[in-house]
């Protein structure tokens, strides 16, 4: 389970249809299962099928998250035109152990839907999100 308050869940939310019809991408930072932070990242590629991080953004959000004392939960990212469920290129690029895989599908604009993986050596599990306080 990953809990997301909705001022977070807000802006994610935001992040997406402000950078449709590109994929956005960025990270929660929390302790335990509660997110308490956002971070917006670059995509490096600026696509509408993948992102990347831009590595510097990265090293620099690892160095706060440290000097915050809390860990890096997830990366979140938009599908804009697909379902929100991993693709074969979010599943070959979760490399990251232990952390959420939280997925915005802008593929009805008027009802976007959020949801959240874990990821492990390809296998998919979906996990609960709790949104609020």
């Amino acid at each position: 389970m990953i809990r997301i308050p909705e001022a977070i869940h807000d802006e994610i939310m935001e992040h997406a249809r402000s950078g449709f019809p590109l994929e956005v991408c960025g990270i929660l930072g929390g302790c335990d299962d509660s997110v308490t932070t956002l971070f917006r990242m670059t995509n490096s590629d600026a696509s509408n099928e993948h992102f990347t991080m831009e590595p510097r953004e990265q090293f620099r959000v690892v160095k706060e998250l440290r000097a915050q004392g809390i860990t890096m939960l997830a990366v979140y990212h938009s599908h804009p035109e697909s379902p929100a469920r991993p693709s074969e290129e979010d599943i070959r690029l979760a490399l990251t152990p232990g952390i959420s895989h939280v997925i915005v599908s802008l593929q009805d604009a008027a009802r976007p839907v959020l949801r959240s993986f874990k990821i492990s050596d390809g296998v998919v599990t979906p996990e609960e999100v709790v949104i609020g306080e």
